[in-house]
């Protein structure tokens, strides 16, 4: 399974409960479309964290890195670049 797979199945089990995938595209923000809120994305980077060896520093927990799969998997990529 892709890294963005991943995510998304992430996503769609702990936020819509489904297992739909297209229930949501890529490039769909998560935020505006109300699937994920403030703790939901404290949840979505925990996961991040213990799934890639990466951590997230608080001046990175904004919406510009993780409002969509697209930006999560830039922001990601970066961070195992680092």
């Amino acid at each position: 399974m892709s890294r963005r797979q991943q995510i998304k199945q992430f996503i769609l089990g702990n936020f819509l409960f489904t297992d739909d995938e297209s229930a949501f595209a890529d490039d769909t923000s998560l935020i505006r479309q109300g699937i994920v809120d403030s703790t939901g994305m404290l949840e979505l980077i925990s996961f991040i964290e213990e799934t890639w060896p990466i951590s997230v520093p608080p001046a990175d927990m904004t919406p510009a890195h993780f409002d969509s799969i697209n930006a999560i998997d830039r922001y990601i990529d970066g961070r195992l670049a680092a």
